[in-house]
């Protein structure tokens, strides 16, 4: 990979820096050169207070960053309004955090990097501030341009996931949840896993969204009415799917191994499957988008920020995925 990844600051009285600065201290172990968008001076201080010994290389170009990879951490500076007190949100400090967004996405549609990693940000303090997206996939396909779908999809080594329904109420998804939706989602997703996985033939299993999958209809009629006929219309283009299955046997060790990715109805019977088998290593990935995007899959982490105490494994997890679906895009493209 020729040119660096670039990671955003996320939410500056989280954990984000302390990751950063702990992933280039175990750039040894395999992970691949970034740059991270930041205030440089926040990011001395911070390793100061965590006690982690990390030379800070304020940059203007990017195209610096391999050179200065090999001497510290490369930054791109992005000064924040307001000092900030890692656990200690700050309004005043919301426009910087979207503004390193922006310059992400900036860089990774110029070419100028390979692909874009976020550290977390905190949703209700920049909504408070008047962000208007849901979240950090929302927005990355509104900064893509018109007629983006976006995809979440939740990766460690032994289980791919998508929740079809992401960030609803329960009772709201029996309203949203609908055959296009589902075969929309599909098509992303095994696009995806072809281009950015070097995956030849995926397989995708989909979910039923009632217990035992419907039980033939005694549990419910969303199989029978919405799913089905998705999965009819994938096998009729070509797609490798199985389902519906009932979602609480097929995520043992023997069932993952039938399948590439599973398509669950519903935030939690995606997530929770995940979480439980790797915590530490998840990744959230966002197809559908022009560009690649990756990010740790957990929050912000107040209670422990300036303690020392986050781990790096799921950023570095992050950073390692970015790197391979950029090298995966590649021979795709050849």
């Amino acid at each position: 990979m020729s040119k660096p990844l670039v990671l955003t600051m996320g939410e500056p009285a989280g954990i984000g820096g302390e990751l950063a600065l702990a992933a280039w201290s175990r750039r040894s172990e395999g992970v691949p050169v970034f740059v991270t968008i930041d205030d440089p001076t926040r990011l001395k201080a911070l390793a100061g207070l965590i006690g982690i010994s990390v030379p800070i290389q304020t940059i203007d170009r990017i195209e610096d960053a391999q050179d200065a990879w090999m001497i510290g951490l490369p930054v791109l500076a992005h000064s924040l309004a307001a000092q900030t007190q890692p656990g200690r949100l700050d309004a005043r400090n919301s426009s910087m955090v979207i503004s390193a967004i922006e310059q992400a996405v900036a860089l990774v549609q110029s070419g100028a990097a390979a692909a874009m990693v976020t550290n977390p940000i905190h949703k209700k303090i920049l909504i408070e501030a008047g962000f208007t997206h849901p979240g950090h996939t929302e927005f990355l396909a509104a900064l893509a341009g018109p007629g983006v779908m976006p995809v979440m999809m939740l990766a460690c080594n032994t289980l791919r996931v998508v929740p079809i329904t992401v960030h609803l109420a329960l009772r709201r998804v029996f309203e949203v949840l609908d055959t296009s939706l589902i075969l929309r989602t599909a098509q992303i997703t095994e696009a995806a896993l072809r281009r950015d996985f070097g995956i030849a033939s995926p397989r995708l299993a989909i979910a039923g969204l009632n217990p035992h999958a419907g039980e033939s209809g005694a549990f419910g009629r969303e199989e029978a009415e919405l799913i089905i006929p998705a999965i009819d219309e994938l096998r009729d283009e070509g797609l490798r799917v199985s389902g519906p299955l009932p979602a609480d046997t097929m995520f043992h060790a023997a069932a993952r191994a039938q399948y590439d990715v599973a398509l669950c109805m519903y935030h939690d019977q995606a997530l929770i499957p995940i979480k439980t088998i790797d915590f530490d290593h998840g990744v959230n990935v966002t197809l559908g988008l022009p560009f690649i995007r990756t990010s740790p899959d957990h929050g912000t982490a107040l209670d422990i920020a300036g303690t020392g105490r986050a781990k790096p494994d799921s950023l570095i997890a992050a950073l390692r995925m970015a790197a391979n679906m950029v090298a995966a895009r590649d021979r795709h493209t050849q």
